[in-house]
């Protein structure tokens, strides 16, 4: 009785850690670049079932397989899909067709996005929305002269039609295992591609989310109805417990 108990309040926290990551990817429906995290479940705890069998002569112990004590929530995994492309018309907004990164520079280090909402700062710098510097092809950040600014699709830009820099783009062969997640919409990863893919560069365009609105909220729906399962269980376990010790508690 007590392992059921166990079992339905595992499956509680479970479900609960589960809501917490969906609502996350829900919160993040409409940010450029954003990639939805997935979760894992996997078992709590396993112990040995046995049948212990007796007769005169001696005692047969038989494993009749393993009891599950409940379940909890395992690796969580980066969703690397690509969303769709969408139109701003905003020079300064870029987006990457195929695999690749854009390089920024943070206060922890060089950090990796797929977010091309940049800006020009008052130094004529580009930087992205939260202020990190773009950098170019060299690791340097990149000014840009007053002008109209052009980006090809190999990631150079111009500005009245000179060049003055080049897009630094990463470019990672398994993203799952070469880039970590740390905060927002930024990756750390080896400081060289590890792939020879070239991306395609597109100007005033954003990568959308690669969340999924519909799975995302008939997920929620489940997790729901599944926390709600198990805290029906957890009552009735409860219940039951109180009866027995009370049966107990009138014997003799």
């Amino acid at each position: 009785m007590i392992k059921g108990l166990y079992s339905a309040v595992s499956a509680m926290v479970m479900n609960a850690a589960r809501q917490q990551v969906l609502s996350h990817n829900i919160a993040n429906l409409q940010t450029p670049g954003f990639k939805q995290v997935l979760t894992t479940v996997e078992d709590f705890m396993q112990n040995q079932s046995v049948y212990t069998s007796e007769n005169s002569l001696n005692q047969s112990v038989d494993y009749i397989g393993t009891l599950g004590l409940g379940t909890q929530i395992g690796a969580e995994y980066i969703d690397f899909e690509q969303g769709a492309l969408l139109d701003t018309g905003n020079p300064l907004d870029f987006a990457l067709e195929g695999n690749g990164y854009f390089r920024v520079k943070t206060p922890d280090g060089n950090r990796y996005t797929r977010d091309g909402r940049f800006l020009r700062d008052a130094d004529n710098t580009l930087v992205t929305i939260e202020g990190f510097q773009v950098l170019d092809d060299a690791g340097q950040a990149i000014q840009l002269p007053d002008g109209d600014i052009s980006v090809g699709p190999d990631g150079a830009l111009s500005v009245n039609g000179t060049a003055v820099a080049q897009l630094g783009i990463g470019v990672f062969a398994n993203p799952d295992t070469d880039l970590q997640h740390t905060e927002g919409n930024l990756f750390t990863g080896p400081a060289a591609s590890t792939s020879q893919d070239v991306p395609r560069v597109v100007q005033g365009y954003l990568e959308g989310s690669n969340a999924n609105p519909s799975q995302l909220m008939t997920q929620l729906v489940e997790v729901a109805r599944s926390y709600e399962a198990a805290q029906n269980i957890v009552r009735n376990q409860d219940e039951l417990l109180g009866r027995t010790i009370a049966s107990l508690g009138r014997i003799g």
